[in-house]
């Protein structure tokens, strides 16, 4: 079977099981909270933006470079999910090129919140030298690297697609990230899983080792005895949204894995994906935001002062 017919097979045995399951409606839930997002999105990135205090600081940098790659995620993800809705016919280069974005992009928020939690770190075990070593031109290149990595290996990706399939003038109606990345781990899959497991597994050690240093370093200062202390409330709010985060990425890492199995269903496939796209992808977006917003009273200040003021 040519990869052409594959993939048309593939998609239009997709479209039939959301037919028959109703999974069109899960795009109600994505919809909601895409435009949750994308109302508080901007009016936090405008809040740090227009404080000068704010955006040389690195945490609000870091901040503001979450909430753009969530923003892109997101505008990304619902048109392509609207495509996919009312079945609109996709070029395969241009479903690709989609693709590599929406993962680069995923992928930047996922090492981007990774480096806030080793920016508080360094913050608080280095308080003296913090400034020093981390100055904000400095940030902004670390940033800028950040987008690079995370862009490498899904447009190494694609250009590995276009030459297994040789299909950029087909068009499909599906236009999915599972079934692009499926159908090449078939010829590739062993770097494939490499690359989403060994990147989750730095960042999750990251996280955990500065956690426990953090632990280690302020666990003699008091912060930690009272049971609604800042310090338990910020590591909770943290913990939960990176959670939320990485939750979505280790679903879709069980996805790949299954796409080759013939014992799975594929209506399991669809169930998954759906509810994965739709919905888990987009809580800790969703979330995101207003979590910021709490947690950090600088840009709550700095939201009151913008805001227009009764006489």
């Amino acid at each position: 079977m040519t990869p052409t017919v594959f993939i048309a097979n593939l998609t239009q045995d997709w479209v039939e099981i959301l037919q028959q399951l109703h999974l069109d409606y899960l795009i109600i839930p994505s919809m909601i909270f895409t435009v949750a997002t994308l109302v508080a999105n901007p009016v936090l990135l405008m809040c740090i933006v227009l404080s000068r205090a704010l955006r040389r600081e690195t945490r609000y940098q870091l901040v503001a470079n979450t909430l753009v790659a969530d923003l892109l995620f997101l505008i990304l993800n619902l048109s392509t999910t609207i495509c996919n809705v009312v079945r609109a016919q996709v070029p395969w280069l241009l479903c690709e090129l989609l693709t590599t974005v929406t993962i680069t992009s995923h992928c930047c928020a996922i090492v981007t919140v990774t480096l806030m939690v080793a920016d508080t770190y360094a913050a608080v075990r280095w308080p003296l030298h913090y400034h020093d070593m981390l100055p904000p031109a400095r940030t902004r290149g670390i940033l800028v690297g950040v987008w690079l990595l995370s862009a490498v290996y899904p447009l190494t990706l694609m250009l590995m697609s276009q030459k297994y399939t040789d299909s950029s003038s087909e068009t499909v109606n599906q236009c999915l990230a599972l079934i692009s990345l499926g159908f090449l781990q078939l010829n590739y899959t062993a770097g494939i899983h490499i690359y989403f497991f060994v990147g989750a597994l730095i960042c999750a050690s990251l996280i955990l080792y500065c956690y426990i240093r953090l632990y280690m370093v302020t666990r003699t200062q008091g912060i930690w005895q009272s049971r609604f202390s800042r310090a338990r409330v910020t590591v909770l709010t943290h913990g939960l949204l990176l959670l939320l985060y990485f939750a979505p990425g280790f679903i879709f890492i069980m996805e790949l894995s299954l796409f080759q199995r013939k014992d799975i269903s594929q209506s399991v496939r669809v169930w998954t994906n759906m509810l994965n796209l739709c919905v888990f992808m987009l809580l800790p977006r969703a979330f995101a935001p207003y979590m910021y917003g709490l947690r950090y009273r600088e840009i709550s200040e700095t939201l009151m002062q913008l805001l227009p003021r009764r006489s």
